[in-house]
């Protein structure tokens, strides 16, 4: 792979990436414990583990490139999780609380996607297949884990968080 700006750009991303992956290995554990509902305790839980697999497929990714992951701290993901923050810090009943953790971790893998869509596509136009598909498998699995918490947003807790709403 010839080395130029586009790679360079292809790496930075990919740090970025990584500081993304293990910012959220952080501020999992915690959205489990604030859970109530049991089907997205589990749904948090299931994502670990895959956020886990994500950090070494970016890990094999680097081998690869010859090239460390460390260096950049992904500060898109540092506010969009400094929000989740905040909502679990607020007072308000269980429900509402796993429905505001539910929209907390969505826009968190809807940046996931956005950014491994990019990396995706750079990996497959500077011709490097084992990263683009390991990129595109990591990128199915964010937006396996965004369905899943719509269902169950939509199937119980928003419908338990709205409830009791004062409209």
């Amino acid at each position: 792979m010839e080395i130029d700006s586009r790679t360079k750009l292809y790496v930075e991303d990919l740090k970025d990436l990584y500081s993304a992956e293990k910012q959220i290995l952080q501020a999992l554990p915690k959205m489990i414990k604030k859970a109530s509902n049991e089907q997205l305790k589990k749904a948090f839980e299931d994502h670990l583990r895959v956020t886990e697999k994500q950090v070494e497929r970016l890990d094999r990714i680097f081998e690869g490139l010859g090239k460390s992951a460390r260096g950049k701290k992904c500060k898109g993901m540092e506010g969009l999780l400094e929000e989740g923050k905040e909502v679990m810090q607020e007072d308000m009943e269980p429900d509402v609380l796993d429905a505001a953790l539910i929209g907390a971790a969505q826009k968190v893998e809807h940046y996931e996607m956005a950014a491994y869509g990019t990396v995706r596509t750079y990996a497959e136009l500077l011709g490097d297949k084992q990263a683009a598909k390991l990129l595109q498998q990591t990128l199915d699995e964010e937006g396996e884990t965004d369905k899943l918490l719509t269902k169950i947003a939509q199937s119980t807790v928003n419908v338990e968080a709205m409830a009791g709403a004062d409209v």
